[in-house]
């Protein structure tokens, strides 16, 4: 974690546009901001799961995601500032950690609805979440949410950089690796009640959870008691935003018996998250130099006789 000076930190923009540009942070908030709710959510969230090994509570299938209100100013307007020249087609976003992590991210999406963030829910952005300034990608895997942003490049072709290059690509049983597979599917999981609960005694329960995507808004989270067999609707709880964290509730009657207990999303394109056995027959098994990344499958939480709640 890199220690930066905020009153002497700059961006650059520069490459493929009319005027390069160097903002301080304080010249930069002169822009309008907006605050967005969007998650972030790791490539490799729920790889376990792919592979075999499901984790045994949420947290630890499903922690590499968090949800939060950010606060700072769309990049399309620093871009369209500096003036974007006619062969531009994608920009190369690099931190001013060590390591200068980089990422090429596509233009269209650029212009879209990516965030030059200096605030997280009502606060300056903390030094672990990339203080003074970061990226966000929304709906993306979380490694291209490029923290301690120093520089952003437009250029005509994807750099291929060591994060999309080497790593975060996703093999298939071929042996070939799929390249800029950026967005995170409709993903949901039940929290209430989730591994390691124990649910004391017979009656009423909530079944609640999380859904999310990131190709839009949740339009429907459906509720499973019997390991998929059959499915009934819940109830989506307000506010229900674009690639932002969306919980949903059922009431639920335990009755004593074993019970397997399953989520699963549809999102506004109409896509339903998939099982398990789904992903693995279009994947494989064969995992990449990062494992397994982009896991979106269907979890199962398992409630035995005597109430404990686990994943197997």
């Amino acid at each position: 974690m890199p220690k930066i000076d905020p009153t002497t930190h700059e961006l650059l923009l520069d490459g493929l546009i009319e005027r390069p540009l160097v903002f301080t942070l304080k010249n930069f908030r002169r822009f309008p901001s907006v605050s967005r709710v969007y998650f972030i959510e790791c490539a490799g969230n729920s790889g376990r799961e792919h592979e075999g090994r499901p984790g045994e509570t949420v947290q630890r299938s499903h922690g590499l995601f968090s949800n939060s209100e950010w606060t700072g100013v769309p990049l399309k307007n620093v871009l369209e500032e500096a003036g974007i020249k006619p062969k531009a087609s994608w920009i190369v976003a690099e931190g001013a950690d060590a390591s200068r992590m980089s990422r090429s991210i596509p233009l269209d999406k650029a212009l879209d609805d990516v965030l030059l963030a200096y605030g997280q829910n009502g606060e300056a952005l903390r030094p672990e979440q990339g203080y003074p300034l970061r990226l966000v990608v929304p709906g993306w895997e979380g490694n291209i949410n490029i923290k301690w942003l120093g520089r952003i490049m437009v250029t005509e072709e994807p750099f291929m950089t060591r994060e999309e290059a080497a790593i975060y690509t996703d093999l298939t049983p071929d042996g070939k690796a799929r390249w800029f597979t950026f967005a995170m599917e409709a993903k949901s999981v039940i929290t209430r009640p989730s591994g390691e609960h124990i649910l004391e005694g017979h009656g009423w329960y909530e079944i609640s959870g999380l859904a999310w995507s990131g190709r839009g808004r949740v339009t429907r989270v459906e509720v499973s008691i019997d390991g998929g067999k059959t499915w009934a609707d819940a109830h989506l709880n307000d506010p229900v935003l674009p690639k932002a964290a969306t919980r949903f509730s059922m009431p639920w009657r335990w009755d004593g018996s074993e019970v397997a207990l399953q989520s699963r999303c549809t999102d506004e394109t109409g896509y339903v998250q998939s099982t398990r056995e789904q992903l693995v027959s279009v994947r494989g098994l064969q995992a990449g130099p990062d494992g397994f990344n982009h896991y979106n499958g269907i979890k199962t939480w398992f409630v035995h006789r005597d109430g404990k709640v686990t994943h197997a």
